[in-house]
This record gives structure tokens, C-alpha cells and sequence, in this order.
């Protein structure tokens, strides 16, 4: 409804097929309604302050969504150089990437759930844990079974856009 996610061909959606990195800043990048950016690829430095990515190419799906991602401090590269966006999101990385994003928007992130009753909570990255603890709050991001979250496993497209759509109904309203 909102054109974040599109198919992977006219007429297959994959449902089970894993998120990437190009496809979570592209889903971002549209909802934030495909703003202009100053360089699509990220390829020509232009300060310190801005990595050259020598992964993104100008004319790919993903370019200015990644450039997008990168001014705006939503996503980083994976160094300097490298954005990687072909690898696979994980769920603890689709709570951090949303919590910014709703941290950028102005959106309230104080909201915490206990994630010790998972019994994986302490598998959580330091990185994540406070995201997916708001994730989990916000009813956007909830447990693979009653009593474990799964941080590091990949998230699939179906569990993406439905984590989306939570985010669209409760916190983007």
C-alpha cells in the first residue's frame, strides 16, 4: 500500500527469500518518500566525514537509498569502503536500523520490554539491545516462540514487511 517493498520479479514476491541490506535501505528510502540525495553511489569521497562505498553502484535499485541511509545516519557501511548490500539482515540489525530511523523521524524510542523471558535475550549484541528491546515493546519485533527472539537469525521479506506494517500502524501513524 505505501510502495516500500515491491516484488523480486513482476510476478514473484518471495516471501521466505531473505532481506538484504539494499532491500531494508530501499524499503526506508521509500517510505521516507525517496528524497533527493547528493551522490546516489557513494563513490566519490567527498570529506572525511562520508565513506566511499566501492560496492554501490550509481545506476543499482539501491543507490540512493543507501546514500540516503548514510547522510542521514540510519545505516552504515560495513567499513569505509564497503556497504555490502547483498548480505542478509538479521533481526537484531532490523531492530537497530527501525530505531534509528524512528529516533531520525522524532518518534518516541523510551519504550523497553523485558527481554529476559527469552531465554536468548543474552544473545542479543550490545549494539541492539536497547532497539530490540523497543522493537519488542512496540509489539514490532516479537519473539520466533513464546521463549526465544532469535537476534542473529536472518529476517525474511514476509517477516520484514510485516514488522513494517506494525511500525507503519504503531509508531509512524
Amino acid at each position: 500500500e505505501r510502495g516500500m517493498m515491491k516484488g523480486v520479479s513482476p510476478s514473484e514476491f518471495r516471501p521466505e527469500g531473505t532481506i538484504t541490506r539494499g532491500m531494508i535501505v530501499t524499503m526506508l528510502y521509500r517510505l521516507e518518500g525517496e528524497p533527493d540525495v547528493e551522490d546516489a553511489s557513494h563513490t566519490e569521497k567527498k570529506d572525511d566525514t562520508k565513506p566511499s562505498f566501492t560496492d554501490i553502484k550509481a545506476d543499482s535499485y539501491y543507490a540512493k537509498a543507501v546514500a540516503w541511509a548514510v547522510e542521514n545516519g540510519g545505516v552504515k557501511g560495513k567499513s569505509d569502503t564497503v556497504f555490502d548490500p547483498n548480505a542478509p539482515v538479521t533481526r537484531e540489525q532490523t531492530a537497530a536500523i527501525l530505531c534509528r530511523y524512528a529516533a531520525y523521524k522524532g518518534y518516541d524510542v523510551d519504550a523497553k520490554a523485558e527481554l529476559e523471558k527469552y531465554d536468548d535475550a543474552d544473545k542479543i549484541s550490545e549494539y541492539a539491545r536497547d532497539a530490540f528491546s523497543w522493537a519488542n515493546a512496540n509489539g514490532l519485533i516479537t519473539g520466533v516462540t513464546a521463549d526465544t527472539l532469535v537476534p542473529s537469525g536472518s529476517t525474511t521479506r514476509a517477516q520484514t514487511a510485516a514488522i513494517f506494517m506494525r511500525f507503519c500502524e504503531k509508531i509512524a501513524k
